[in-house]
């Protein structure tokens, strides 16, 4: 079903039909793709730090850009970053250590979030649980 990543993983097909939604899991650091009612892509994630929570709650994307730096954190790179709220929080490539470590973002491993950058578009939704 899944071919098999270090850190993701993302199923041999993915349907070109169905609603695409991005799960996130703080607890577990975990993020899920969906298209229509099925697991498409699996990733470890690293979200936001003690002093610096990520956001829980439904947020639709409402800015992609493919090259993006920070415009608070001294122009940190921000690879295939997709803004999901009005204060600069957002999915984008970057260090994954496997727990909280961001300043409220979700980074992601750099090919998972390239590719999927390429399966979503602004208004998927962006569902981040505690």
């Amino acid at each position: 079903m899944f071919d098999t990543g270090t850190t993701s993983r993302w199923a041999d097909t993915i349907p070109t039909s169905g609603q695409t939604r991005i799960v996130i899991s703080l607890t577990d650091q975990m993020g899920y793709l969906y298209r229509g009612e099925e697991v498409v892509g699996v990733t470890t994630v690293s979200s936001g730090k003690t002093d610096h929570e990520t956001p829980t709650g439904v947020f639709p994307i409402i800015g992609k850009e493919k090259v993006h730096h920070s415009n608070t954190y001294e122009n940190a790179p921000m690879p295939f970053m997709q803004r999901f709220n009005n204060y600069g929080v957002a999915l984008h490539g970057g260090s994954n250590p496997g727990y909280p470590a961001s300043h409220g973002c979700i980074r992601l491993p750099m090919k998972f979030a390239a590719r999927l950058f390429e399966l979503t578009q602004t208004g998927s939704p962006v569902i981040i649980e505690a």
